[in-house]
C-alpha cells in the first residue's frame, strides 16, 4: 500500500499518457483533452523527482495543447486538418531550433538547478518541444522524434525511480512505430 501512495502520480499520469498515445496513434482531437490533465499532473510529478527542465516543458506542453486543441478544432469545421510531410526547409529549422533549446536547457540545467541528468533532461525536454509543435501542425516527421525521446526517456525515468512511466515511454516505442506507419496510412488514402 505504501508503494500505491508513494507513485499514485506515477501511476495515474501513466494511465493518462497511456490513453493520450492511443488517442494520437487515432489522430482524434481528444488527446488534446486528456494530454492538459496529464500535463498538470507532470508538473508535480517531475518537479519532485527533480527532473527540473521536463516539469518546465509541462508549461509548453500546456500551451501547445490548447493550440493543438484550437488548430485541429479550426480545421475540423470545414474539414480535418491533414496528415502531411513537413516541408522540407522546415526540416533544418526544426533541427536547429531542437539543438539550441538542447543547449540552452542544459545550460540552465547545469548552472542554476542540482539536476543530476542535466545532458539528458535537456535532451529529451529539447526534442519533444520540436515534437509537440511538430504534433499540433500534423506532420508525419513527429513520430520520429517520439521514437528517440520515447527510448532515451525510458533509460531516464527508470534512473530516477518513475518505474510506471518509464515502463510507458517502453511501450511508447512501440506504438509510435506503429502510429508512423498508420499515420502515413491514413495520409496515402486521404490523397486517393
Amino acid at each position: 500500500m505504501n508503494f500505491l501512495a508513494n507513485h499514485w502520480l506515477d501511476i495515474t499520469t501513466t494511465a493518462l499518457g497511456l490513453a493520450y498515445i492511443l488517442l494520437e496513434y487515432k489522430a482524434s482531437v481528444w488527446m488534446w483533452a486528456v494530454g492538459f490533465v496529464m500535463q498538470v499532473l507532470g508538473i508535480v510529478l517531475y518537479y519532485q523527482k527533480g527532473l527540473y527542465a521536463d516539469c518546465g516543458m509541462e508549461f509548453y506542453y500546456l500551451a501547445m495543447t490548447v493550440y493543438g486543441f484550437v488548430a485541429w478544432m479550426r480545421h475540423k469545421q470545414k474539414a480535418d486538418l491533414p496528415i502531411r510531410h513537413m516541408p522540407k526547409k522546415m526540416i533544418f529549422i526544426w533541427m536547429g531550433a531542437g539543438l539550441a533549446i538542447w543547449v540552452a536547457i542544459y545550460y540552465l540545467l547545469s548552472r542554476f538547478t542540482n539536476s543530476t541528468v542535466p545532458v539528458l533532461d535537456a535532451f529529451t525536454t529539447a526534442l519533444s518541444i520540436v515534437g509537440i509543435w511538430a504534433l499540433a501542425r500534423k506532420y508525419l516527421e513527429q513520430w520520429f522524434v517520439w521514437i528517440v525521446v520515447d527510448v532515451v526517456t525510458c533509460g531516464l525515468y527508470f534512473y530516477k525511480d518513475i518505474p510506471f512511466k518509464a515502463s510507458l515511454y517502453g511501450l511508447y516505442v512501440v506504438i509510435a512505430i506503429f502510429g508512423y506507419f498508420k499515420w502515413k496510412q491514413m495520409m496515402e488514402e486521404k490523397l486517393r
